[in-house]
């Protein structure tokens, strides 16, 4: 089950509600959740990353090593693991097995997002910087599992705007261009022979094309250009390298799984599409050479098979584990053995090894065995409808004990998600159980914009930053008082990147409703955010524009949404968190709100952190973060 995008996936939990039972009429008291220590939920996991060696001899881990998340190898046959990488600055922000005899790793320095390609022997010798460049940003493009001693990265070396294809030899380290990027490509696709025929391009600034050449001696050929506001997604070529395999919402609104003349542009035919949401993911067997899944999201992860075979795998490991979520995690290039996670709303799962030949099932780990998943709270689903009549999906998490009929007048955190055009999803967030665990009820909403739910709901949020969007948020924080469920005296709203942006709009626009506001990493002024953004975003500038507002043509719209030009309407107290190395949301964003904040005398607290960029990783500066987070809450929204 082979999938062209690199995935990662987090990992999620579900509470079980308790009640003590009464004789009375009077509604019984809920169960209290025993008090968990801080650093329980934000601490590295014990062993986490759990990949296999092509040839299924051992498998792979990373966890904690002086308080960074590193890389172990184990032999199967063995009872302990040896450490291979020795971080101490910075946690590996991902890894994979290109050959059995090597790893290769991917660090940046202090938050700031430019990768290093690093690999290492799984002895933990000829540890070496393929892509030691400075200011240079490293990507994995394709992983060529059949040719086990190259592999295809992007780098932005010759111009910090654009990615070029380079074909690495992980024996002499070795780069070849493969292309040169006339400026305004964005991305590469190989076939499974790993050579280069696709490539993803914008045309005038808001227009995308697909780009295709049936051999690398050919010139490149568009063969689709389509507004950016239609997706479509080639994932893999079919198995004779002819047609290709990907998703599609173009004419119509939800994203399909398709089939199309990739030297054409000719849809073919849909291979599956669900109704009511998009098509997000599609695998393949790389041995077998059929398509085995397609995925999307309801308010859970959801599969549909293609493959009888991958159905009665995942049937046998139901069996099993059926009381949790099931994810596939890595496989064996046999694909005979596969390394299973599990989780749900309340659990960080576990880990396992199958065997598919033996049919044996191992747990090999609990990732956060610390955490008692029966003092968790409940994530509920959840829909209310917009002023303007949208229908929003949403999840209420519940500190224990509550559930929804019986949750009246708490605390409520309002957590709006970043992106924007991300989602929210059901299942195990450290934040949110721990602000349950402290007695809060909080509350997340797929606003508009927020993906997975088709092209007009996408479409709806555009130039829509602090209104709709935001109004969005506001309607759900009064149905959650109109129900009964919040104190209308004990509400917050906190959220990171765009949900830092909707905390400060929402004190702004709403400075009754709030009690007071917590911004991690969150834009303030829109005009000099659109100023210092990655230098490989300024391609897609023109789209940007489109979808947030020109800093020149809608100046009077991008002031108006801006919180900084705004701060006088802010009457609570608030509290901002911020990496000094974040590229894609300057520190002057967090500087320039709390200077116009200090001006007017409004209670502001300022944490920042010189080693941390985009969110803060590095374990002691999450603990630092969430404490003084947990006593800002305390002093302003708690009993």
């Amino acid at each position: 089950m082979k999938t062209s995008k690199l995935l990662v996936a987090s990992s999620l939990i579900m509470a079980i509600v308790l009640l003590i039972g009464s004789c009375t009429n009077t509604p019984p008291a809920p169960m209290k959740a025993k008090l968990i220590p801080l650093e329980d939920f934000f601490k590295n996991p014990e062993k986490s990353a759990y990949q296999i060696s092509p040839d299924g001899k051992y498998f792979s881990f990373m966890a904690p090593y002086e308080s960074r998340m590193n890389i172990f190898v184990q032999d199967r046959e063995k009872d302990s693991a040896i450490r291979i990488t020795s971080e101490t600055d910075r946690d590996i922000a991902g890894y994979f097995w290109p050959n059995n005899e090597q790893i290769l790793y991917l660090k940046d320095n202090g938050g700031d997002e430019n990768y290093k390609l690093y690999g290492v022997n799984i002895d933990g010798t000829n540890l070496k910087c393929f892509t030691d460049f400075e200011n240079v940003r490293t990507q994995i493009i394709d992983e060529l599992e059949d040719i086990p001693d190259e592999v295809i990265i992007g780098m932005n070396k010759r111009n910090p705007e654009v990615f070029d294809p380079y074909r690495l030899n992980l024996k002499t380290g070795e780069m070849t261009m493969l292309a040169e990027n006339p400026g305004n490509y964005q991305g590469w696709m190989f076939d499974h022979d790993g050579k280069l025929r696709i490539a993803f391009a914008i045309v005038d600034g808001v227009n995308t094309s697909i780009l295709y050449r049936n051999t690398e001696k050919d010139e490149w050929k568009d063969v689709l250009t389509t507004s950016f506001k239609d997706n479509v997604s080639p994932y893999f070529f079919t198995f004779d390298n002819k047609n290709v395999i990907g998703t599609s919402n173009l004419g119509r609104d939800k994203s399909v799984v398709v089939e199309f003349d990739i030297a054409t542009g000719k849809e073919l035919n849909v291979l599956y599409e669900n109704p009511d949401f998009d098509v997000e993911g599609v695998y393949y067997s790389h041995k077998r050479k059929v398509i085995t899944a397609a995925s999307y999201t309801s308010w859970k992860n959801e599969r549909y098979f293609f493959d009888e075979e991958t159905r009665l795998l995942f049937e046998r490991l139901n069996k099993d584990l059926g009381q949790y979520e099931i994810g596939i995690s890595a496989y064996n290039k046999d694909e005979t053995v596969y390394i299973i996670r599990t989780y749900s709303d309340r659990s960080l799962g576990s880990y396992y090894i199958y065997d598919k030949t033996s049919d044996k099932l191992d747990k090999i780990v609990d990732v956060s065995p610390w955490i008692d998943e029966n003092e968790m709270g409940n994530v509920n689903p959840v829909t209310y409808q917009t002023r303007d009549g949208l229908t929003i999906n949403s999840y209420l998490t519940l500190p224990k004990g509550y559930t929804l009929e019986t949750a009246k007048n708490l605390p409520v955190i309002v957590n709006p998600h970043g992106g924007p055009w991300h989602r929210d999803g059901w299942g195990f967030n450290p934040e949110v159980q721990f602000l349950a665990n402290r007695g809060y009820a909080v509350f997340q909403m797929n606003f508009r914009g927020s993906t997975g739910y088709g092209k007009a709901f996408w479409q709806a949020s555009f130039k829509k930053w602090g209104l709709e969007m935001q109004d969005d948020i506001t309607d759900g924080t009064n149905w959650l008082i109109e129900k009964g469920i919040a104190d209308p005296k004990r509400i917050a709203i906190y959220g990171g990147s765009y949900g830092g942006y909707a905390t400060l709009m929402g004190l702004v626009k709403e400075p009754k409703l709030y009690a007071a506001g917590v911004d991690y990493v969150g834009v303030s002024n829109m005009f000099t955010f659109m100023q210092t953004i990655p230098p490989y975003w300024k391609p897609m500038l023109d789209m940007f524009y489109e979808m947030v507002g020109d800093p020149k043509n809608d100046s009077l719209l991008l002031r108006e949404v801006s919180p900084v030009f705004q701060a006088d309407k802010i009457v609570v107290p608030l509290f901002i968190a911020q990496g000094a190395n974040d590229p894609r949301v300057n520190k002057d964003e967090s500087d320039q709100m709390v200077k116009a904040m200090k001006a007017r005398g409004i209670d502001v607290e300022y944490l920042v952190k010189d080693n941390e960029g985009h969110g803060f990783h590095n374990e002691e500066n999450r603990f630092e973060f969430y404490r003084s987070m947990e006593t800002f809450l305390n002093k302003h929204i708690s009993k």
